[in-house]
């Protein structure tokens, strides 16, 4: 080689050369961990998250503590007689003791210090034969006296700062006066009493053996002078022939129930001032051993002599007569239980039986969050109206005990299970978290809600996949380069449309429009395809010279005409369509035919969440289809295969893996969705696959209730799990997506 052609060779080595190859080899080093980070700090933010969602809901599925505090025997009990009832007031500081002399002992929780004493006006020569509280959280109770009379009184507790020192002062009051009231006319013990206060109206009953005694008490004032008076009305209630184990009477006034101990109770309707019906409580040989309503009244929490413990509440069945009917069991142990205690604010209670052992219960939830013996046997306990504190009496020695049990209303089987509430007639799924009165019972069931999720997501994909599929089809395959190039950025274009938007128009106007035309919306829906293909036909129908005047791949925009006329067509004849078969108001004529028909229901969602996600699955699959390689579309041809053979042979099993994409993300965005069946469905959550009733979703729950939620509680810990299950869902749906992507691809990859 001459030196003149070596002057010539190109050197790749220069220094020029080898810095520039330096720099690329960085920038794809860089490039390389950005990306890895990235997505690595994506699986780790997606993971964070969910960890983040279990970590707040693990807390209400866990049970109950108890602590026990030291005993305390201060000397003051050791000359006291035997407790009749105890209670412990708001605070936690303040303990009362009720003995049969009337003697009311109010001391300090925290050491037993003795802080007042008090003394119920019980005539000279009577003493207490038997006591019973009111509802739950009342603070009144009545107790029966040897002579026949009963008195009623109420312990508040008024709070105090002098000297800046925090004092809880103890006040006595009295619903019926300071005067007994006469409940037995001959003077007998009255062994059990009962007593209910509803507004100015008072119920005071009492059982001597198996009499029965009823007083109706309503206060009226005089408008000039303010004085209050009582009217008493004796009610006449049947007899019965048993001895009286117990007495209760509902916060209503409505039903009296009269338990013996022999397992039977019998029900009296105080307004018709007769029996309802006599119900065997209890299985075999047990005896109804404690008896106790819970929280707001409705339920009975029956304890039998076996360590059972059985809720009962009056239901309505099918001739709509009120029967009382058994509805959950629990189970302390194997020894009678000696006494229940219902929470003040929620519809749990405990028990004690006579072993010493404590439970403690969830009545909704059906859910025993603890069994634990706490004594050496029977003693007499206090639950403070926060449920957090409890406090045992025995053989002259008080055990104070610490409660915590943050989340009882919360099971697997009151999360996904029917319940029977309070007052249905039957097992339900249902979701209402909050109400406006103090004993409501939370219906916490996330079944209505998932059920919602999913068929909001049913009918917006049957809207929009065969549309989105169908257009993206078309628009990759037989649609000329330059109309696509105009209808693809039009149809993406409409997912930057705000779904708030579409939410606030489909509330608005598209649900009363579709209310007022659903005849016309049905026909558009059946109408529509039969139009298209029919004006295809006439198309192909045509001369050959008039056809070959359009140029190839812009026939679609001859279709634009024939849909405004079927549109117009079909909503046109609603009105006489409604007039000739639907009695001229199809809604009318559905309730009339049993389908319920709300405004805002599943086919104004579908109508307008499928609208909103056209977009994702139609531009997925449209470059998923527009991608087959042309070879495999001209092969095809030049074999003597059809468009429309090539298009269902090669081009959608090619494609198939990109178009499953596009419909599990559409899946994705309709299960997610918040804003417009937020606004569109009237956030009705029940479990009806109707088309024309609402529904509730999961995300839009999430969005309503999150910000008025009370930080911590169960309320807020089932919004997270709400949260979680949508998101397990969503990564669920995903998973299953991608891995059958994959087969479909290995599968058609050879073609």
């Amino acid at each position: 080689m001459t030196a003149s052609q070596n002057s010539h060779r190109l050197d790749f080595n220069t220094p020029a050369l080898q810095r520039k190859r330096r720099l690329r080899a960085f920038k794809d080093r860089l490039t390389r961990w950005y990306v890895s980070i990235g997505g690595l700090a994506v699986l780790g933010t997606i993971t964070l998250i969910f960890f983040y969602l279990a970590h707040v809901v693990l807390p209400i599925f866990q049970g109950a503590e108890l602590k026990a505090r030291a005993p305390m025997q201060p000397a003051w009990l050791a000359s006291e007689e035997q407790p009749l009832l105890l209670a412990i007031e708001e605070q936690n500081q303040v303990a009362m003791r009720l003995d049969r002399l009337g003697h009311l002992q109010f001391f300090a929780t925290k050491d037993g210090t003795a802080l007042q004493r008090l003394q119920l006006p019980i005539p000279e020569g009577a003493s207490i034969v038997s006591v019973a509280e009111d509802q739950p959280g009342s603070h009144r109770a009545l107790v029966g006296l040897s002579d026949g009379t009963a008195l009623a009184f109420q312990v508040s507790y008024k709070v105090t700062y002098p000297d800046n020192h925090k004092t809880i002062t103890p006040e006595l009051a009295y619903p019926l006066g300071e005067t007994p009231v006469q409940l037995d006319p001959r003077g007998r013990p009255l062994e059990h009493v009962a007593l209910s206060l509803d507004g100015s109206s008072l119920f005071v009953g009492g059982a001597t053996g198996s009499e029965l005694h009823a007083l109706s008490l309503e206060k009226q004032s005089n408008l000039l002078t303010g004085e209050g008076t009582l009217e008493q009305t004796r009610l006449e209630l049947p007899q019965i022939a048993e001895p009286i184990h117990a007495l209760l009477v509902d916060p209503r006034q409505q039903w009296l129930y009269v338990i013996n101990g022999s397992a039977t109770a019998d029900v009296f309707d105080l307004r018709r001032k007769r029996l309802n019906g006599r119900y065997s409580l209890l299985d075999g040989d047990a005896r109804v051993t404690a008896a106790s309503p819970l929280l707001g009244g409705i339920s009975l929490m029956i304890g039998d002599s076996t360590g059972g413990i059985r809720q009962w509440f009056m239901v309505r069945d099918k001739h709509g007569k009120s029967v009382l009917t058994p509805i959950r069991d629990f189970r302390l142990g194997d020894a009678p239980i000696t006494q229940i205690l219902p929470e003040e604010r929620r519809k749990g209670f405990l028990a004690l039986d006579e072993k010493g052992a404590l439970g403690i219960f969830h009545s909704t939830a059906h859910r025993t969050l603890l069994t634990q013996p706490v004594l050496d046997g029977a003693g007499i306990g206090a639950l403070s109206p926060r449920a957090n504190r409890l406090l045992l009496e025995r053989d002259g020695q008080l055990l104070p005990l610490v409660i915590r049990n943050p989340h009882p209303e919360i099971s697997w089987s009151a999360l996904w299970g029917k319940v029977w509430y309070e007052s249905y007639d039957e097992p339900r799924y249902i979701w209402q978290s909050t109400s406006a009165n103090g004993d409501f019972e939370p219906k916490l069931s996330l079944s209505p809600l998932t059920f919602g999720t999913l068929k909001a997501a049913f009918y917006a994909m049957l809207m929009a996949t065969p549309l989105a599929i169908a257009a993206a089809i078309y628009t990759a395959y037989f649609m000329a380069p330059r109309m696509r190039r105009k209808v693809k950025p039009v149809i993406e274009l409409m997912e930057a449309l705000p779904t708030v938007i579409l939410g606030f128009f489909a509330g608005l106007f598209l649900a009363p429009y579709v209310e007022g035309h659903l005849p016309g919306i049905f026909s558009l829906l059946l109408l529509m395809p039969v139009g298209i293909l029919l004006a295809a036909y006439l198309w192909s129908r045509l001369p050959e010279s008039v056809r070959l005047r359009v140029p190839d791949g812009w026939e679609a925009a001859l279709l634009i005409p024939a849909i405004l006329l079927v549109g117009a067509f079909a909503l046109s004849m609603s009105g006489h369509l409604e007039n000739a078969f639907f009695g001229g108001d199809m809604r009318i004529w559905l309730h009339d035919h049993g389908v319920p028909f709300d405004q805002r229901n599943a086919l104004v969602v579908g109508l307008a969440m499928g609208f909103a996600v056209i977009p994702n699955i139609f531009s997925i699959a449209e470059d998923a289809v527009f991608s087959v390689p042309r070879s495999l579309t001209f092969g095809s041809l030049a074999l003597g295969a059809t468009p429309w053979q090539t298009l269902t042979r090669v081009v959608l099993l090619t494609a198939s893996p990109g178009i499953f994409s596009a419909l599990m993300i559409g899946m994705g965005r309709a299960v997610g969705e918040t804003m417009i069946v937020l606004m569109a469905t009237g956030n009705t959550p029940i479990m009806d696959i109707n088309i024309f009733e609402g529904l509730r979703t999961l995300a839009a729950n999430v969005a309503v209730e999150m910000p008025e939620s009370e930080v911590g509680s169960s309320h807020y810990r089932v919004l997270f799990l709400a949260a979680l299950v949508l998101l397990s869902f969503t990564f669920v749906m995903n998973t299953l997506a991608e891995l059958i992507r994959t087969r479909l691809r290995k599968k058609y990859a050879s073609l």
